[in-house]
């Protein structure tokens, strides 16, 4: 069974930064798609990072240029940084897996794709 750590939110002021960590184990799978997910006040999951079975990154627009997933395989340990942050950003952030899995490309945003979840951790960001 597949599981996933989150760790590192916190509270920022706007155009702070923060990295999230989330710790993976129990991953037997060859191929599968990883990211970063967050959910705001009174909206649905959404996508924000991932790195797809090819081990391609693929952003969503609103992370573009101002976030960066990264993982280190040695130590099982997938990475968000964030910079940059605005208070839109505030949000419960997870860390999402679809294993296994060889889908590639944008479709590795589809938040329906993932069946593997952590507990999440709060992200509050302040104006």
């Amino acid at each position: 069974q597949v599981q996933l750590v989150e760790s590192g939110g916190g509270s920022v002021a706007a155009g702070g930064s923060l990295r999230l960590s989330c710790g993976v184990s129990g991953m037997i799978y060859s191929y599968y798609c990883i990211g970063w997910f967050r959910q705001r006040p009174g909206k649905e999951r959404e996508a924000v990072a991932v790195i797809d079975a090819n081990d391609y990154p693929h952003y969503a627009d609103s992370a573009k240029g101002r976030f960066t997933i990264s993982r280190d395989t040695a130590k099982n340990t997938l990475y968000l940084e964030m910079n940059n942050l605005e208070p839109e950003d505030t949000a419960v952030y997870y860390c999402g897996a679809n294993a296994p899995s060889t889908m590639s490309g944008i479709q590795a945003l589809t938040v329906a794709e993932y069946r593997f979840w952590g507990q999440g951790t709060q992200v509050t960001v302040s104006s």
